[in-house]
């Protein structure tokens, strides 16, 4: 058993072939939404993300769909295992099923941190290639079922590689969806971005851009990323 303890809850990532990583708990201490309502995490893995916006809106209710069945369990362990469990459903379903089902229902704030590996050699295991590796139609789905399930001044946001970032901005104007924020990750200063949250809504307000350093030097933590992570890690 695999247990990652943060100082309001724990992760189980029993089942899950993606474990935590750097990029989950960015986009879930980044992601910025005016007092969300309802959230919906796409391809939650062990839910980590989720239980990470759970803290930080205490009024929102949220839904996490996962189509790997072992980890949309494991994640389901892990928000009733929370303090959050009434506000926290998992389904064990893709999200184009899930909007299939819910067909009507819109969200203030969608997030995720999705499969992010664009036409490249598959690796072995096929719980690890589902998790990680899609195509880039993958992505004209998941942003047209976005544009159709955001509210009128909801966001989505999501952390991706560069290059699939640069489809996912060629993708927005076909579904009237605008850039509103763009943060640069970066692992050293000095270094190229190898990451971007992007965060997107239907309102063109001009874009913003940020940047956000993980370590002075090696296996020393920037101020910026001990800030953003003290309210969930337990080093900090």
């Amino acid at each position: 058993m695999s247990i990652f303890k943060f100082k309001q809850f724990n992760v189980d990532q029993t089942g899950c072939a993606m474990k935590i990583n750097t990029d989950g708990v960015l986009l879930g201490v980044l992601t910025e939404a005016n007092n969300p309502q309802n959230i919906l995490d796409i391809g939650t893995g062990t839910g980590v993300i989720a239980l990470m916006l759970a803290q930080r809106f205490i009024g929102a209710k949220i839904d996490a769909v996962e189509i790997d069945e072992d980890a949309a369990k494991t994640a389901r362990k892990n928000f009733n295992n929370s303090p959050f469990a009434y506000r926290m459903l998992a389904h064990a379903v893709g999200f184009e099923a899930y909007f299939e089902q819910h067909s009507d229902k819109k969200f203030d704030l969608i997030v995720s941190n999705p499969p992010f590996f664009l036409n490249s050699l598959e690796s072995p295991g096929n719980k690890k290639n589902l998790a990680r590796h899609t195509d880039e139609g993958f992505y004209e789905r998941l942003i047209k079922a976005v544009a159709k399930h955001l509210t009128e001044t909801g966001v989505c946001q999501l952390i991706l590689p560069i290059p699939t970032s640069n489809l996912v901005k060629y993708l927005l104007p076909k579904y009237q969806l605008n850039l509103q924020k763009q943060i640069c990750i970066y692992s050293f200063y000095g270094d190229e971005p190898h990451r971007e949250i992007l965060i997107i809504g239907n309102t063109q307000i001009g874009i913003i851009e940020e940047n956000f350093i993980i370590y002075d030097h090696p296996k020393v933590y920037s101020s910026a990323y001990q800030n953003a992570l003290k309210e969930f890690f337990t080093i900090f």
